[in-house]
């Protein structure tokens, strides 16, 4: 049986298939999501000092109000890959076998199916350009804790706080619950109440710090199910694309990933080429926007 699978997408309607690849990118449910970002964003933060005074009759100035401002600019990224039909057919029809879905529009559930395929690739390389991307390499916008030329490296502002080994000592069992009591002893004390902080770590420094309390013989649960990822009064975002052996400490309002997800530039395409070349090959294009920003530096710790 042949079929037509081309279809287009672009604007709104691209950006809703965009939007749900973004959403498995785990760091951003511990970032602010600023969406439909066209060209520029400023990021605008108040912070108020000695506002509050003793009453006069008079109008009488008092306090300061610093505005920190920084630009979220995203980066426009593609994905322009040719797929084998019959091998996406194949793992298509399993998945509908396994469902015991009865197909009724081969094609319309096909071209679900593709998108929902590559929905992963754009969210690991947004994962992952998050915290260690760098925008001069391809297909990466610059991340928080790129080592060589990353947001925090650049900004003279930012807490940091020192691996207790020395820099680039690996995390272990033995040294992480050190190391994450130096980030958070770090943290400004105004900031340190907040609701929305947050260590942000990766899945292998949180499966250290797992271990390292799990050997304590005061440790309080035993079922890990009753667990709340927390240390010392901060809750803990566990990031798959975070850098291992690093930490970062900061207000979830005060990291940002912006992208645009409504204009033309949003697009998905789907070519059928078997009535343009006779192949089974599926030519996919898919464009979007990504990048991240901070606002305060002086609020945000780094710890490597």
């Amino acid at each position: 049986m042949s079929f037509d699978i081309t279809s287009n997408y672009s604007g709104e309607h691209a950006g809703q298939y965009i939007a749900a690849a973004l959403k498995s990118a785990t760091s951003l449910e511990y970032l602010t999501v600023l969406e439909n970002v066209k060209f520029k964003r400023n990021i605008t933060k108040v912070a108020g000092a000695s506002l509050i005074a003793d009453a006069t009759c008079d109008f009488t100035d008092a306090g300061t109000l610093t505005l920190t401002e920084r630009i979220l600019n995203p980066k426009e990224l593609q994905i322009n890959v040719d797929l084998c039909k019959k091998d996406l057919l194949a793992d298509w029809q399993a998945a509908q076998m396994r469902a015991g879905a009865h197909n009724r529009d081969m094609s319309g559930d096909f071209t679900a199916f593709v998108m929902s395929y590559l929905s992963g690739t754009i969210a690991d390389a947004v994962e992952s350009s998050i915290w260690n991307g760098l925008d001069s390499n391809a297909g990466q916008f610059t991340g928080f804790m790129q080592a060589g030329n990353g947001l925090f490296e650049n900004d003279a502002t930012i807490v940091e706080s020192d691996n207790v080994g020395g820099a680039g000592t690996a995390f272990t069992a033995d040294n992480i619950i050190g190391n994450l009591q130096g980030a958070v002893a770090s943290v400004p004390s105004a900031v340190y109440t907040k609701e929305d902080l947050y260590i942000y770590m990766s899945p292998k420094s949180y499966r250290l710090y797992i271990s390292a309390i799990s050997a304590l013989s005061a440790f309080p649960f035993n079922h890990m199910g009753q667990y709340t990822p927390e240390f010392e009064g901060v809750k803990i975002a566990v990031c798959n694309g975070m850098v291992d052996d690093k930490l970062a400490v900061a207000q979830r309002s005060n990291l940002f990933f912006g992208t645009d997800l409504l204009s033309d530039h949003a697009e998905i395409r789907m070519l059928d080429m078997s009535d343009l070349d006779g192949s089974d090959n599926l030519r996919v294009v898919a464009k979007f926007t990504g990048g991240c920003q901070h606002a305060i530096g002086s609020d945000i710790v780094r710890h490597d």
